[in-house]
């Protein structure tokens, strides 16, 4: 052996990302493939964000901020918080990894509710912490049974809202209840990395005031942590920049392990230059919302039950017959995120992208007898 590794690095699994639609061609000899496996923003950014792209460019010769602090005050201002509340990261998986390391010792226990966000269990194994997980009720968490879980060496509760990979959301007062129960030296990480595609009539906005006008959520309940990102809504996947907001004292132990440099300079000009064009890209958000919902009526149509999906994705349920669906589905040209036993989820796209998609899925489902 070359090196001696840790135990828990030594039997780590690698993150898998979506496939790519070039391997699918070439393991099926097909050509045209269209990759909806990693919930991407299939239209690039906005002009005036591409521009300031182009423009930061010539810049790169120049470390950037390593605090990116004009993005977090950007941000603050936009979403109407103290800039101190304002952490920022490489994504919102990078904070979330500068959330192990700060909280979670050898032997501590993370909580979170499973199937969810393939990275928690990597990062929970990459610490040496233990992981208690509770099942999904109809794809969706029962948060009584999270708040049961949470003992003396919990450090962390990790919450997906709405959960990839399946699409489900729950709303303000259910994570009040939680927040209620578990106690204050555990943080409660509230990951809403497609908090955009969300309808906020039906699941309200932490940092809003309350009902009475009082305190936002994340002001009541100082152990809670928020996190975002750019690469869904904002379409800066490859860019790697995310954000959240905390309880000052919590982030800046945050910031503590932020890495020098980690967000780079292009990615914090994107950044700001999406936050001024905000406007912009909820209307192209609005259009993926829209085809989410049409997706959805036609896959129902063909017989399949379904949960809402409050994300740019839908979650098909398809037990047993998930890999052979997602391989019939490959073989169409649709390279989906298949999860063998249980389901596949399926990226909103454009129009177009998503009629051939559920064409692919219905004669796959045919071919596999999945709705017989």
């Amino acid at each position: 052996m070359t090196g001696r590794p840790r135990p828990a690095v030594d039997a780590l699994p690698a993150y898998r990302p979506g496939k790519d639609a070039s391997q699918a061609e070439a393991e099926h000899g097909i050509t045209e493939a269209i990759k909806l496996a990693s919930n991407e923003n299939p239209l690039g950014p906005v002009p005036a964000v591409a521009a300031a792209i182009e423009a930061a460019a010539g810049g790169v010769n120049r470390y950037a901020d390593h605090r990116a602090s004009a993005v977090r005050a950007a941000i603050a201002a936009w979403r109407g918080v103290d800039v101190d509340q304002v952490v920022v990261g490489c994504g919102s998986v990078g904070l979330l990894q500068q959330l192990l390391l700060t909280y979670v010792d050898p032997g501590d226990e993370v909580v979170y509710p499973w199937r969810s966000f393939e990275v928690y269990p990597v990062y929970t194994q990459l610490v040496g912490g233990v992981a208690r997980t509770t099942p999904l009720v109809d794809h969706r968490f029962d948060l009584d049974a999270v708040a049961a879980a949470v003992g003396e060496r919990t450090r962390l509760v990790i919450l997906s809202n709405p959960n990839n990979p399946t699409g489900t959301a729950f709303g303000l007062d259910e994570l009040e209840t939680l927040l209620q129960a578990v106690p204050r030296d555990v943080i409660v990480v509230l990951d809403e990395a497609y908090r955009e595609f969300v309808d906020t009539s039906v699941v309200a906005d932490p940092l809003a005031p309350g009902a009475d006008g009082g305190p936002s959520l994340l002001d009541r309940h100082p152990n809670l942590v928020v996190l975002r990102t750019f690469s869904k809504a904002q379409g800066l996947a490859a860019l790697r920049i995310g954000y959240g907001f905390a309880h000052p004292e919590v982030a800046t132990s945050i910031d503590k392990t932020l890495f020098p440099f980690a967000v780079n300079g292009i990615a914090q000009a994107a950044a700001l230059a999406a936050i001024e064009a905000h406007a912009d890209i909820d209307a192209r958000v609005a259009g993926i919302v829209a085809e989410r919902g049409r997706m959805l009526g036609a896959l129902r149509d063909d017989g399949w039950t379904l949960p809402d999906s409050a994300a740019n994705f839908v979650w098909l349920p398809a037990g047993d017959a998930t890999v052979d669906l997602n391989q019939a589905l490959e073989r169409r040209g649709i390279v989906a995120r298949p999860f063998p036993g249980e389901g596949i989820r399926l990226t909103v796209s454009v129009a177009e992208e998503n009629d051939r998609a559920l064409k692919a899925l219905a004669a796959a489902a045919d071919e596999v007898g999945v709705l017989a």
